[in-house]
């Protein structure tokens, strides 16, 4: 079977499939609900770039990345970063590839925006993602965002490292 991952904008069309997406209840205070993230996305609509993942036909995740944002927070401007934000994939999706597609299409839109490094945040301990982050190459910086750890994932030119499948269509705008 060829599974066909795909990304696409949330749209009125489409947005009771997104804010139906749920992870695993165990998983729910790692992660904000979809429609939170919507919300935040009407609120930073400069920054926030939410994209429904469908696998064919079928809705199975969530993605909102942040772009071009003052990381400090601090109005000086002097640590611009573009990231992963949220990422929600759907809890009987789980461990299919999906999150990898996840980070490599934000890593895709940050490159073709002419970005070098992903940067997103985790809830540390065992039941957090912090192995998936790190399995794809992410290094913690040693910073806390809140409660969260900070990690980043350099870019070049290449996938992800360490098996990365090639996602052809997935650099360009209409995502």
């Amino acid at each position: 079977m060829t599974t066909t991952l795909r990304l696409e904008m949330v749209t009125a069309a489409n947005f009771d499939v997104a804010i139906g997406l749920k992870v695993r209840p165990d998983q729910e205070h790692l992660v904000a609900p979809v429609v939170k993230s919507l919300a935040e996305a009407y609120v930073y609509p400069g920054i926030a770039w939410p994209r429904l993942i469908f696998d064919g036909e079928r809705p199975v995740g969530f993605l909102m990345a942040f772009l071009d944002i003052d990381f400090a927070g601090d109005g000086k401007g002097a640590d611009i970063r573009s990231g992963l934000w949220r990422l929600n994939i759907a809890a009987g999706e789980q461990r299919r590839g999906y999150g990898r597609f996840a980070v490599e299409s934000v890593a895709a839109e940050i490159r073709r925006r002419g970005g070098s490094r992903l940067t997103t945040t985790w809830h540390p301990g065992e039941d957090g993602p912090e192995g998936f982050y790190l399995g794809l190459g992410f290094r913690l910086t040693g910073e806390m965002s809140g409660e969260q750890k900070v990690g980043e994932l350099e870019l070049g030119k290449a996938d992800l490292p360490s098996g990365a499948v090639h996602l052809p269509g997935v650099e360009g705008s209409s995502l």
